[in-house]
């Protein structure tokens, strides 16, 4: 079993942890089963966020009993200090604890960051909350470069979270200032938010760099827990087939693709834009089109209901033209 210092923490994590995105799918009582095998296993990190609905409930819930096993991190999109100060409490009541390991400044923008930095900001609540013992780390999470690379200079980020699977290498250079700085890295989105399909191999990719300290995918099925750690643990060298798969994946996802994180939504015209480019892909790459063009079809709102506002793409992390992509899938759905 391989643990890790994350960062300038101290805390000591397996090389993979637990992503609480998923876990909204399922119930407390299924929470809790993944918790006790990740207990069994010695699997140790738990992230989860305020956003996530129900997570940081039902994490709470499965944690009874077994709280001082796990290191555990969540996340607040707050900017300012009054906002901070409630959402910290909000999740120490949901996560059933007296403390909180690591509590993370969620996706914000440059000028948002600037907000949370400056006075009355939700960092004076973060450090007031560090003092105080209520959490015991601050961290960042981004989705953008520049965010990634300004969190670098704040003496206070002791983690960041950020992308980085086979087709999303832009972090990489960054990766390597977090080993030089003692910054911990966490590894987010390490199937690319569902595009890649084989699992082993995204994981073994990400293993393979050791910039990297904790990937966490999202997991809601036990099963899930076993084979992801295994592909994790599997420690040689990726093989020559391995390698031409990767480049082969790279070829047909480009960097124009949908992450399914959300943050577009809601849409002004009510569509399901991440669903619509899920069943895009299994038109195009799976070999299932017939089945796509289906559940296409029987969509309340699909892509052709789009009114070009805009307001997706603004709130896109990933600056994707969302009108465009929906316009592609209006021609190849035929609506």
């Amino acid at each position: 079993m391989e643990y890790r210092q994350l960062g300038k923490t101290g805390l000591r994590v397996l090389r993979m942890g637990f992503g609480g995105i998923p876990i909204q799918k399922v119930d407390a009582a299924a929470a809790r089963k993944l918790i006790e095998r990740m207990a069994h296993l010695g699997i140790n990190y738990i992230d989860t966020a305020r956003g996530y609905t129900v997570s940081e409930q039902y994490l709470g819930e499965a944690l009874e009993g077994m709280r001082e096993r796990f290191v555990v991190a969540t996340k607040s999109m707050a900017r300012t200090r009054e906002a901070m100060e409630r959402d910290i409490e909000t999740s120490l009541a949901n996560l059933r604890t007296d403390f909180i390991d690591l509590y993370q400044v969620h996706n914000p923008s440059l000028a948002e960051l600037e907000t949370v930095i400056a006075p009355g900001g939700a960092l004076e609540a973060l450090l007031e909350a560090k003092a105080a013992g209520k959490i015991r780390h601050i961290g960042l999470t981004a989705h953008m470069a520049s965010v990634f690379e300004r969190a670098l200079t704040l003496d206070w980020v002791e983690t960041v979270m950020f992308p980085y699977n086979i087709v999303e290498t832009q972090g990489e250079e960054l990766m390597r200032r977090c080993s030089e700085q003692g910054v911990g890295f966490i590894c987010m989105k390490p199937l690319a938010g569902g595009a890649l399909e084989d699992a082993r191999l995204a994981l073994r990719f990400i293993a393979a760099n050791d910039d990297v300290t904790v990937v966490i995918p999202g997991m809601y099925d036990v099963r899930e827990i076993d084979e992801n750690l295994s592909a994790v643990q599997d420690g040689g060298a990726l093989t020559g087939e391995e390698i031409a798969r990767l480049d082969a994946i790279r070829r047909e996802l480009g960097t124009q693709f949908c992450r399914r994180c959300n943050y577009c939504q809601p849409c002004t015209a009510g569509i399901g834009i991440s669903g619509i480019f899920v069943l895009e892909g299994y038109l195009r790459r799976y070999g299932l089109g017939d089945w796509a063009k289906q559940r296409y079809a029987s969509m309340a709102k699909r892509a052709g209901d789009c009114v070009g506002c805009g307001a997706c793409e603004a709130r896109c992390p990933y600056q994707l033209p969302i009108r465009e992509m929906l316009a592609r899938c209006k021609r190849e759905f035929g609506m």
